[in-house]
C-alpha cells in the first residue's frame, strides 16, 4: 500500500468527541496497510475567535502578527489529534506547518507554498507513524510564519499529496461530496460521483466552497486524484480526477454562485496601448484578484474599463487606483457594491452551441438583470444584484436540466 493524504476541516475537528471520531478514521485508513499523513484546521469557528480577539485590539493589526495569531489554531488541532491516536494505541507524531517543511513565500496572510522539505515526514513513515500537520501555514525563506489564506488546509494536504507522491488526497468535510449546487438553495441537487479538474477549479474559483481553488490547482498540476467526502457518514464521495467518463450528455455540472462581489468603473482612460497593463499591473502588485472584465470604446482617444473584485477588497482597489491618477490619467471613478456572481459550469460547453443563449434566457425570465459577463470555453459568469443570487441559481439549475428529477429523465439512456 502507498501513502494516502487526509484532511479534515474544522468542523470535522469541532469538538473532543469530533476529534476522536476523526482519529478512528484515520485508524480504519491505517489498518488497510496505507502510510498515512493527516492535516487538520483549527478547531469548529476557532479562527474566527482569534480574529475576533485581534479585532478588539485594533482595526489595523499587522498581517504579520495576524499570522502568527492563527496559526495557534492549528497547533491545538494536531496536538489534540495526536494525542487521540496515541489514546486508540497508535503511533503518531505532529507537526507544525513549518517543522514539515513546508516554506513559503513572505507574502503575510495569502503565502503560496515554494516547496516541501518531507525529509522529517518520510522519517517517521518509515518507523510506521501516522504524522499529523497543521494546515494552512508554513514559513518564509527568512523565518517568518505565513498562512495560505482562509482555506488553505486545503492547500496543505494536496501539496502534501504532491511532494509524497500520495496514491490519493482525501478531503474530508461536512458535505458528502460536490453538488451540482448547493443544495441549501437547491434541494434537488444531486451529488457527483466524480469531476474533472478542470471543471472543479472553474467552481471553487467562481465560489463553489467545497474545496479551496489553490487545493484544485495543485491536484491539476502534479495529477493528484482527490475525494471529496464527509466526515460523518460512510457514504461514497465524489472522485476529482484528470478526466470523467460519466455524464457525457451534461453540457453543465454545476452551478455556482459567489456573494462577495464588487464592481469597479473607471472611465476616460487615454485609450493607449499600455492603459490596460498599467491599471492592472498596480492591481496586481497590490495582489487584488480581478474577475470579470469589460472594456468600452468611445473614439479614438478615450476607453472606459470596469471589473469585478471581491467585495472584501475592492476598498483597497478603489485606493490603489485613486493614489494613481495622475499616472493612470481617467476622468472619473465609480464603485457599486452588493452584488452577486452566478456561473455555470461544464467541459460540454466546448461543443455544445446555445449554452449562453439558455443562461440569459433563463435569467431574462425570472426577470434579473445582468450587468456583466465573462466567458469561458467550460464556464459562463453573470454579475447580478445580490439579493436575486439564490432566484438566479434555482433558475439556471432547473433550465439546465440538473433538477434530480430532470437530470435521471436526461442521463437515463446512458446507463446512469
Amino acid at each position: 500500500m502507498g501513502i494516502v493524504v487526509q484532511k479534515f476541516g474544522g468542523t470535522s475537528v469541532g469538538s473532543i468527541e469530533r476529534i476522536r471520531n476523526v482519529a478512528r478514521r484515520i485508524r480504519e485508513v491505517h489498518s488497510q496497510g496505507h502510510e498515512v499523513v493527516v492535516t487538520v484546521s483549527a478547531m469548529g469557528k476557532q479562527t474566527d475567535e482569534l480574529v475576533a480577539l485581534a479585532g478588539q485590539i485594533t482595526d489595523d493589526p499587522s498581517p504579520r502578527e495576524m499570522d502568527m495569531l492563527l496559526t495557534t489554531g492549528e497547533q491545538i488541532s494536531i496536538a489534540l489529534l495526536t494525542m487521540a491516536l496515541h489514546e486508540l494505541g497508535l503511533p503518531a507524531r505532529s507537526f507544525t506547518g513549518w517543522q514539515a517543511g513546508m516554506v513559503t513565500d513572505a507574502v503575510h496572510g495569502k503565502a503560496r507554498i515554494k516547496r516541501i522539505d518531507t525529509e522529517k515526514i518520510r522519517q517517521c513513515l518509515d518507523r510506521g507513524e501516522i504524522v499529523v500537520v497543521a494546515g494552512f501555514q508554513g514559513i518564509s525563506e527568512d523565518g517568518e510564519i505565513t498562512t495560505l489564506g482562509r482555506g488553505g488546509s486545503d492547500t496543505t494536504a494536496v501539496a502534501l499529496a504532491a511532494a509524497l507522491s500520495a496514491d490519493y488526497c482525501e478531503i474530508n468535510t461536512d458535505v458528502t461530496g460536490v453538488f451540482t449546487t448547493d443544495p441549501r438553495i437547491v434541494p434537488q441537487a444531486r451529488k457527483l460521483d466524480e469531476i474533472s479538474f478542470d471543471e472543479m477549479l472553474e467552481l471553487a474559483n467562481l465560489g463553489a466552497a467545497v474545496l479551496h481553488p489553490r487545493s484544485v490547482e495543485c491536484a491539476m498540476k502534479h495529477n493528484v486524484p482527490l475525494v471529496v467526502r464527509s466526515s460523518f457518514t460512510e457514504e461514497p464521495g465524489t472522485w476529482v480526477k484528470e478526466s470523467v467518463t460519466m455524464e457525457d450528455t451534461l453540457q453543465v455540472r454545476g452551478i455556482a454562485y459567489d456573494l462577495n462581489v464588487a464592481r469597479i468603473k473607471v472611465l476616460g482612460l487615454p485609450n493607449r496601448v499600455e492603459t490596460l497593463s498599467r491599471l492592472f499591473g498596480l492591481l496586481a502588485d497590490a495582489h487584488i484578484n480581478v474577475d470579470m472584465i469589460v472594456q468600452s470604446e468611445h473614439d479614438a482617444e478615450v476607453v472606459d474599463v470596469a471589473f469585478s473584485v471581491g467585495e472584501d477588497e475592492w476598498k483597497q482597489a478603489r485606493n490603489v487606483i485613486e493614489q494613481n491618477r495622475e499616472t493612470l490619467g481617467y476622468v472619473k471613478l465609480i464603485s457599486e457594491t452588493g452584488l452577486a456572481k452566478v456561473s455555470a459550469v461544464g467541459a460540454g460547453m466546448v461543443t455544445n452551441p446555445g449554452v449562453a443563449a439558455r443562461m440569459f434566457t433563463a435569467l431574462t425570465d425570472a426577470g434579473i438583470r445582468i450587468k456583466m459577463v465573462s466567458t469561458s470555453e467550460i464556464k459562463i459568469s453573470c454579475a447580478i444584484a445580490r439579493e436575486r443570487a439564490k432566484d438566479a441559481v434555482r433558475a439556471l439549475h432547473t433550465a439546465f436540466g440538473l433538477d434530480v428529477n430532470i437530470q435521471q429523465e436526461v442521463t437515463s439512456p446512458a446507463g446512469v
